[in-house]
């Protein structure tokens, strides 16, 4: 599912009321209401329980708009891990940056998924975020799926989740 928010989009939708199912399913996690991107969707307790244990490490790719670029001293603050308040340190590792015009696509990976992680380690390095997207949750990837859509996994998605 690629979705708007955990909870609601603009129009004060739940997440499910876009979902026909006649079986009872639950979020993976949760989007914050800024961030759009890719929502997994399960019935099944154990994947969720498998993919949500903070010791699967299981790992979660954005695709964040920012101003300025990242650099490689902040490059490597990010990958040792970065104080983001409450006693919490933030990591993740960039995978890919382009910078055009002063602006830089970066896509990047977190395995940990701390509340607002990712807004919180661009604030600590006082960089400006300007968008923020789900694009991959573990071996799955958004692909074209646009706000609002969604689609089941096939059983072959389904077992490639416990292979992280």
């Amino acid at each position: 599912l690629s979705s708007s928010s955990a909870a609601s989009d603009v129009y004060k939708r739940q997440v499910m009321d876009y979902i026909n199912s006649k079986v009872r399913i639950t979020p993976i996690g949760r989007l914050d209401k800024q961030t759009t991107g890719l929502l997994l969707l399960t019935n099944d307790g154990d994947l969720h329980h498998y993919l949500t244990h903070p010791s699967h490490m299981v790992a979660k790719d954005y695709e964040a708009i920012i101003e300025g670029k990242i650099s490689d001293n902040q490059r490597k603050k990010l990958k040792r891990g970065i104080y983001i308040g409450y006693k919490e340190y933030g990591k993740a590792e960039i995978i890919k940056q382009e910078t055009l015009k002063g602006r830089s696509n970066v896509q990047l990976r977190v395995r940990q998924g701390k509340k607002r992680e990712i807004r919180r380690i661009f604030f600590r390095l006082k960089i400006k975020l300007l968008s923020l997207k789900r694009i991959g949750y573990s071996n799955l990837k958004l692909g074209y799926l646009r706000v609002g859509e969604y689609r089941e996994l096939n059983q072959k998605e389904i077992k490639s989740l416990y292979k992280t």
